[in-house]
């Protein structure tokens, strides 16, 4: 049996099946590589498509994070899950892509200032929200960083210790980068509702 039967046919992976997956992959097993894309491929690709906003670039960085799963799976350690370590190469992946299209312009620069204590939770507000494109609009106002970070944290279900790794920086910098996130989206939400009234 190889570790890709032992994955299972039913579309999640518990924490040993992919850290078995990986160490087969490790061992040169194909068949293992093919289970574990079919298993994390959309995972890995809403991540990268999240960043890059270019279907076409996000496959192709997809492919890169997959190669690079084949090439190097001996290198996890299993100090996180297996998940996280794969989110850590596409970050790396999706920097390098950027960084090579000079894709940094174009997001609003957030205010350092804090928002109004009085002022309404920012998930009353989504939650008050009825139009999924106004939250995907503020959400994509936020600068790449900060955008990532609520995207780890909120659409993959990531602790902060998680994100710090993937992001390759201090706890305390995503908790600042998050606090800053949560700050401009309640302030982009409540200018979008205060002008819809």
């Amino acid at each position: 049996m190889s570790a890709g039967d032992r994955a299972g046919e039913g579309g999640g992976a518990g924490v040993e099946s992919a850290e078995a997956l990986l160490a087969a992959i490790a061992g040169g097993d194909r068949g293992a590589l093919a289970s574990f894309y079919r298993l994390f491929h959309g995972r890995i690709y809403a991540f990268v498509l999240k960043r890059v906003a270019e279907p076409a670039l996000a496959a192709d960085i997809l492919n890169d994070v997959m190669l690079q799963v084949w090439r190097h799976a001996a290198r996890f350690e299993g100090r996180s899950s297996a998940m996280t370590w794969v989110l850590g190469i596409a970050h790396h992946k999706v920097g390098d892509a950027l960084r090579r299209r000079g894709r940094e312009a174009g997001h609003e620069e957030l205010d350092e200032h804090m928002a109004d204590e009085a002022a309404p939770a920012a998930f009353d507000l989504l939650s008050g929200l009825e139009d999924a494109g106004a939250v995907r609009r503020c959400l994509e106002r936020l600068s790449d960083a900060h955008r990532e970070v609520v995207h780890l944290a909120f659409f993959e279900d990531l602790s902060y210790p998680e994100i710090a790794r993937i992001v390759d920086c201090p706890l305390g910098t995503v908790k600042t980068r998050m606090m800053h996130a949560k700050n401009a989206l309640k302030r982009c939400l409540q200018g979008l509702l205060e002008g819809g009234r």
